[in-house]
């Protein structure tokens, strides 16, 4: 499940192309470790299932990361890397704004209104200014159609669970095919509100943990504060990537067979002043709903692109490949296997 975490993944070009959004993804997405809910005990009794369906819990989980006002500590755990956050969400109705500044690691602050982010990095006194589809810490989770999700996934809720001091229902996500991961997510009782969330491998074993420490709900955030510090760009070098909307078509590409139930969802090509005509790099998002996979292409350069390889760090995964002229990073939260199934099917027209 992309996290949209000072996220998510938590999907817009760097300067460099795939091999720097890669970087800043895993960067800017890693958290401090979970030992404050690691521990948190399983109550006695047993709790009656909802009957909800994938998703039912779905939809209930989604609406509440959009309508709910809140700021607390968040953490991620992922492989052997941990960071912290804070969090500061509001909403009223029509728009939706966020402050996330890092706790651990490099100081930065990322302010954002609905689709509009901006990124203040201290250290160097730059901003970047993007657009990003989802907002909120859990991304928009029903992204494909809804009738797709059942397909792919199954659903099996558990006791009640104690998170940063909400109680939360504990329903888990189970995939019916190996091409994904599943998921066992904390949903704060009275709200649905996400409040913890491990991505699960093979076995049941924990790839990433994301969870809440410390958490107010109806949190007393005004949106006229974060739109101040959103707009108080004083002293910073501002970054601003262009991004077109294109389609793979008229890029010159195309997948020779599809991945079952990964659905294109969007196509963008950042455009660096001086490209040459097709020299533009490509980012091909394709979504089941859950899990999101990212195609990049740019042009092959052998000075940075010295070998076929793979990479992981939690739960996200890389695979990068020569394709005639063009360099291909496949990204995303998902088996290596539906790496390479993308890789191996992605070929040019022209």
């Amino acid at each position: 499940m992309s996290l949209a975490l000072p996220l998510s993944t938590r999907s817009v070009f760097a300067t460099h192309g795939a091999t720097a959004s890669v970087r800043r993804r895993w960067s800017g997405a890693l958290l401090l470790a979970l030992s404050a809910v690691l521990n948190a005990p399983v109550l006695a009794q047993t709790q009656p299932n909802s009957g909800r369906s994938v998703t039912e819990w779905l939809t209930r989980l989604h609406e509440a990361s959009r309508q709910r006002a809140y700021m607390g500590t968040l953490v991620v755990s992922a492989g052997s890397a941990m960071s912290s956050s804070r969090i500061w969400h509001v909403c009223d109705g029509t728009q939706q704004m966020e402050r996330v500044e890092t706790l651990t690691g490099a100081p930065r602050t990322t302010v954002r209104r609905n689709s509009e982010v901006i990124t203040f990095v201290p250290e160097s006194k730059t901003a970047w200014v993007e657009k990003r589809e989802s907002l909120g810490l859990f991304p928009a989770l029903l992204r494909a159609p809804s009738n797709q999700i059942p397909e792919f996934y199954g659903v099996q809720e558990s006791a009640a669970e104690r998170v940063a001091g909400h109680l939360a229902d504990v329903v888990e996500i189970t995939p019916k095919d190996a091409l994904r991961f599943g998921y066992r997510i904390w949903s704060e009782k009275k709200t649905g509100l996400v409040v913890k969330m491990q991505t699960l491998g093979e076995q049941g074993a924990v790839l990433e943990q994301v969870a809440f420490t410390e958490l107010q709900l109806d949190a007393p955030v005004r949106m006229d504060k974060l739109r101040q510090l959103m707009n108080d760009t004083k002293g910073y070098e501002l970054h601003k990537p262009v991004l077109r909307k294109t389609t793979p078509e008229a890029e010159g590409w195309r997948l020779k067979e599809p991945v079952p139930g990964f659905l294109p969802m969007s196509c963008h090509t950042r455009d660096p002043e001086g490209a040459p005509a097709g020299g533009a790099p490509m980012q091909w998002v394709f979504s089941d709903g859950l899990a999101s996979v990212s195609l990049f292409v740019e042009p092959y350069d052998a000075a940075r692109h010295t070998q076929e390889k793979s990479a992981v760090m939690g739960a996200t995964h890389s695979v990068t490949r020569r394709v005639g002229s063009h360099w291909l990073t496949a990204m995303g939260e998902v088996p290596p296997a539906t790496l390479r199934r993308f890789a191996l099917a992605l070929e040019r027209t022209r």
